[in-house]
C-alpha cells in the first residue's frame, strides 16, 4: 500500500512538472528571406519570447512565402489559423483602413521622421485600431523607403515611368499614386515577383533595398532608381484572441519582444541602406541617384489633391510636422 502511494505521488509529481513546463508553439511567417531585415525581426522577436516566458511559449519562424504572402499570413492571424505575423504596411489597409494614410508618397522626410512618428502618438493610436478588427498590433517595424527597379529603362524623371508595367503590392493608395505616374498597375503577392519579372510578366516592381538586396532582384532587374517615394512601414500583428489568452505578464513579454525585433530590424535596414547601393552596382545594376524629387511630387499633385480629400489636410500636415 505504501509503495503504491509513492508511486502514485511520483505520478502527480512528474504531471505537475510536465504541467509547469509545458509549451505552447505558435507560428509566425514572412514573405522574405531569412537573411533579410524581416527575418532578423521575427528570428530576434521569437529568441526574445522564449528567453522572456522561460521556454513556455516557442515561436516557429517560416521564411519565403512557405505559409502563403503577406495578405494570406494577415488573414490567417485574423482568422486565428496562425497566430502571428511580420508584415510590410501593403495589405494592411486591407483589414484596418485607417493605417492607409501611411502611404501617401513622399510623406515622410526620412526614416527619422518615420520612426518618430510611428513610436509616437499617431503611430500608438492607429496600433490600437487593430483591437477591433481581430488583431493585437504589437509593435510597428521597418521596411524601408521604397525604390523602382525595371529591365527596360533608367528612370530619371517621372515621363520615363509611363506605359511600364509594374507588379504593385496588394494596396489602394500605392495603386492610386502609381496610376498617377502613368505606370500599369499590376498587384501581385510578394513571393510570385521575382518569376513574373524573370518571365517578363512585369518590366519592374518597387521595394526598399533590403527586399531589393534579400530577394536577388539584381538577377533579373538591372535598372535601379533611388525615387523614395513611400516609406513603408512593418508590423508585428498576433491574433487577438490568442493574445487575450496570456497572462498579463506574457502580454507584455510578447510586446517587449516585439520592440527588441523591431530594433534589429531598423538596424539591418539602416546598414542595407549604408551599403546597398554599392553592392548592387558591384553586381551589374545601373543606379540612378541623381533624381530631381520635386518633378516626382510635382506629377502627382492631382492625386495628392485627392489623398489630401480622402485623409484630411489636416491628418497629413500632423505627420509632417513631427520632428
Amino acid at each position: 500500500m505504501q509503495l503504491t502511494r509513492i508511486a502514485a505521488s511520483l505520478v502527480l509529481g512528474m504531471g505537475l512538472a510536465c504541467a509547469a513546463f509545458a509549451q505552447t508553439t505558435m507560428k509566425i511567417s514572412i514573405s522574405t528571406a531569412q537573411n533579410s531585415h524581416q527575418g532578423i525581426a521575427i528570428d530576434t522577436f521569437a529568441k526574445e519570447v522564449e528567453k522572456r516566458t522561460g521556454g513556455r511559449y516557442k515561436v516557429q519562424t517560416f521564411y519565403n512565402g512557405a505559409l502563403g504572402g503577406e495578405r494570406e499570413s494577415i488573414e490567417a492571424v485574423q482568422l486565428g489559423t496562425q497566430e502571428l505575423a511580420f508584415s510590410s504596411s501593403g495589405p494592411i489597409p486591407n483589414f484596418v483602413p485607417e493605417t492607409k494614410i501611411l502611404d501617401v508618397p513622399f510623406l515622410f522626410r526620412d526614416k527619422a521622421h518615420a520612426r518618430a512618428v510611428l513610436d509616437g502618438p499617431i503611430g500608438q493610436d492607429l496600433l490600437a485600431k487593430f483591437d477591433a478588427k481581430g488583431f493585437k498590433a504589437l509593435a510597428w517595424a521597418e521596411n524601408g523607403f521604397r525604390h523602382m527597379t525595371n529591365s527596360k529603362r533608367d528612370i530619371k524623371a517621372p515621363e520615363d515611368l509611363k506605359g511600364l508595367k509594374m507588379r504593385t503590392m496588394e494596396n489602394p493608395v500605392h495603386i492610386a499614386a502609381y496610376k498617377g505616374f502613368g505606370i500599369i498597375t499590376t498587384p501581385m503577392a510578394f513571393p510570385e515577383v521575382f518569376t513574373a519579372l524573370q518571365q517578363g510578366t512585369v518590366d519592374g516592381q518597387e521595394n526598399p533595398l533590403s527586399v531589393i538586396i534579400s530577394a536577388k532582384f539584381d538577377q533579373v532587374q538591372k535598372h535601379l532608381s533611388l525615387t523614395g517615394h513611400v516609406y513603408s512601414p512593418a508590423i508585428f500583428v498576433m491574433n487577438k484572441a490568442s493574445f487575450d489568452k496570456l497572462s498579463a505578464a506574457d502580454k507584455q513579454a510578447f510586446v517587449d519582444a516585439a520592440k527588441e525585433g523591431t530594433k534589429a530590424n531598423r538596424a539591418r535596414v539602416d546598414e542595407d541602406d549604408a551599403k546597398g547601393v554599392a553592392d548592387l552596382r558591384a553586381k551589374g545594376v545601373t543606379v540612378i541617384d541623381n533624381l530631381d524629387k520635386a518633378k516626382f511630387v510635382n506629377a502627382l499633385t492631382t492625386v495628392n489633391a485627392q489623398f489630401e480629400k480622402d485623409f484630411g489636410k489636416a491628418n497629413l500636415d500632423k505627420i509632417r510636422a513631427v520632428q
